[in-house]
């Protein structure tokens, strides 16, 4: 009962870190990605309970390998909220969805949310500067004479993403009111050939 009060302390005392390191870097620091800076946030909490750990090495009943699981416990718990909270949040439609109708006094009718997507959603979340930044962050897209171009780790992620949608996404999925596959391959309608907005280079 001890071990597990006391694990169950030190796991509050890592959220109460990673708390204060998130707000201090959202609030006071440059941040490049959001998901980035909310693991690196992980990592400082992180390294911040390894040197309480070691301050109070001989008054935890915990052996070393008891603290090993905590410590790896809790990195999953930090990546699950980078992942859970601030990058959906800031990535999630469905809340822009819900705080838009919120905005416009509780509803919007339905023929016109493309129009709210189109004409308010692009430009209020600078949506194309957000993903470019965090796509040259990852070293995914490089951006040469106003060429945007993939990068190796670009090409390799690409073909990644394209094989589990077309292998492993739901070949039923509900779609306002009918159960379809679109989503599983979203080019298939879309126009063949050349658009005269593509560009070549080498990265």
């Amino acid at each position: 009962m001890k071990k597990c009060l006391t694990a169950l302390a030190l796991t509050a005392t890592f959220t109460l870190l990673l708390a204060l390191s998130y707000l201090v870097h959202v609030w006071y620091l440059p941040v490049s990605v959001v998901f980035f800076s909310a693991l690196l946030d992980s990592l400082v909490a992180a390294i911040g309970m390894t040197a309480i750990l070691w301050l109070v090495r001989g008054a935890i009943p915990l052996s070393p390998f008891e603290l090993k699981l905590l410590l790896i416990i809790w990195m999953l718990l930090g990546y699950s909220f980078a992942i859970s909270v601030p990058t959906v949040l800031d990535r999630s439609l469905s809340f822009y969805i819900l705080e838009k109708l919120q905005q416009r006094g509780g509803g919007i009718r339905k023929s016109r949310i493309q129009d709210v997507f189109v004409h308010e959603y692009m430009a209020e979340f600078r949506l194309i500067d957000v993903r470019l930044t965090e796509q040259l962050a990852s070293g995914t897209i490089a951006i040469e004479n106003d060429c945007v171009l993939l990068t190796p780790r670009g090409r390799i992620l690409a073909r990644l993403s394209r094989y589990f949608r077309m292998n492993l996404l739901p070949k039923r999925r509900l779609l306002g009111d009918e159960y379809t596959d679109a989503l599983v391959d979203p080019f298939r309608d879309s126009a063949r050939g050349k658009m005269g907005y593509e560009c070549h280079g080498t990265p």
